[in-house]
């Protein structure tokens, strides 16, 4: 068994290798992001203030259609990207990439919020109603439903499937283990035991459907807010003086061949890429989904306040935990294992004692079972929409189980089969967005006076 896995650990990491360190990934994931900024007049930057006016006061608007409030799509949408990414998967990028690839991740954030209006106003347009008032949306109705290809909508739909045991289950509940087992290195050896906590969780809110999991996402996000990023800015505000020579190691390590090498270069891209795109998913067309039955008045309204979730996560969580780890001397002084969740809680160690172990323990507890609640929701609306509403409770089932599977299964094994599933999911969407990119644009200067101010 332990040869299976090793030789299946081995042949997953060559292929995420393949994947993600060819040029044409990063020129489809990049370059549609830039495409869009362009084309829709730097959306992300016009459109930002608005965003954050909906996010508190769209709820009031009585014109408002869909199942949930609008502000309770977006925590559902966070709640599903603000998870392991923004701890384990910072430290994972900065571990094998260097400290460029913080900027990188930066990068991927900024243009990523272009592709996250996108989509998220598409879902809105295309989404399908039922007589129940039940929603379901995302790329799949998109390209069905916007473009005619149902072929391609089955496609996107089977690797969203697949991409939720991965980067929506097995990673998050293996990245618990991995912080946990820093505290409690006895966890490791034991780590069933969590694993059927974690897995008992999941099933008590799954089966409450969106609603259940739009009102858990609204208690835990502003918790594990508080928590971590909270640890966090402590630690940057004590080593503020150090703030400009970690900014400038960032910048020389992200494009200085000299300073660090041409491949440091290459890998502080590569990593820095990967885990910007896993930590706030603009692209793979998985956020759509939960803003797909948020309650706007018009699509447009969806896409300004999804894109807020971009700039949150990676721009405002992911910086604070990787600022974390540069600042407190983590990277110089950790263990060889010290590589994901367990770099993070070792930076924070440095700093707190046992205490800062706790924080990001509990934050990644948070994160981690916020990501798998919303992740099932993603997973089983593209489960009804390949074989039927019948499918949404096997699904869900074996979903909780899978949360188990995870726990105990190999680290770098899970990682590897989230970034292939991560890219087959994001390039059916990626079509989507090319070909429907003038619909985006149209319903975006129909929603915008020609003064580029939205309408009162």
């Amino acid at each position: 068994m332990n040869a299976l896995l090793e030789r299946a650990t081995e042949l997953t990491g060559q292929v995420s290798g393949l994947l993600w360190g060819s040029p044409l990934t990063l020129i489809a994931l990049l370059g549609t992001g830039v495409y869009l900024t362009v084309r829709l007049g730097f959306v992300q930057l016009r459109g930002f203030l608005e965003g954050w006016r909906l996010l508190f006061t769209g709820h009031r608007d009585p014109q408002g259609q869909g199942e949930i409030p609008g502000w309770r799509a977006l925590s559902a949408s966070l709640s599903a990207t603000v998870g392991t990414g923004n701890i384990a998967g910072v430290a994972t990028a900065i571990s094998l990439g260097g400290p460029g690839a913080l900027f990188w991740m930066w990068l991927t954030a900024l243009v990523g919020m272009a592709t996250r209006f996108a989509e998220c106003t598409l879902a809105q347009r295309f989404r399908r109603v039922y007589p129940d008032g039940e929603v379901a949306g995302g790329p799949m109705y998109t390209l069905a439903n916007g473009l005619g290809m149902r072929r391609t909508a089955i496609t996107f739909s089977l690797f969203a499937v697949i991409a939720s045991f991965g980067i929506g289950n097995m990673v998050q509940a293996n990245s618990v283990i991995d912080g946990l087992g820093y505290l409690q290195p006895k966890l490791k050896e034991r780590p069933w035991l969590p694993g059927l906590i974690i897995t008992a969780c999941l099933g008590l809110v799954v089966v409450g459907g969106i609603r259940r999991i739009a009102a858990a996402a609204g208690i835990l996000v502003p918790a594990m807010f508080a928590l971590y990023m909270g640890g966090a800015l402590v630690i940057l505000l004590r080593h503020a003086t150090e703030f400009p020579a970690a900014l400038s190691m960032i910048a020389n390590h992200a494009f200085n061949p000299q300073a660090a090498g041409a491949a440091a270069v290459g890998e502080a891209i590569r990593w820095g890429v990967a885990r910007g795109l896993f930590s706030n998913e603009a692209g793979l067309g998985s956020s759509p989904m939960a803003i797909a039955a948020g309650r706007f008045r018009h699509p447009v309204q969806g896409g300004l306040l999804a894109m807020l979730g971009p700039f949150i996560d990676t721009i405002v969580i992911c910086s604070l935990t990787g600022f974390a780890i540069l600042l407190s001397g983590s990277l110089e002084t950790r263990a060889a294992d010290q590589v994901g969740a367990a770099l993070t809680a070792h930076a924070f160690h440095l700093e707190f004692g046992r205490a800062g172990g706790w924080i990001v323990g509990g934050g990644l507890t948070l994160f981690a079972f916020s990501t798998m609640i919303t992740w099932c929701y993603y997973g089983d609306r593209s489960a009804s929409f390949l074989f039927g509403r019948r499918a949404v409770l096997p699904y869900r089932l074996a979903f909780t189980a899978l949360a188990f599977v995870g726990s105990v299964v190999s680290l770098h094994l899970v990682w590897a089969i989230a970034d292939i599933t991560n890219l087959l999911m994001a390039l059916p969407n990626l079509v989507s967005l090319w070909l429907l990119a003038g619909v985006t644009k149209q319903l975006h200067d129909e929603y915008f006076r020609p003064d580029g101010k939205p309408p009162s």
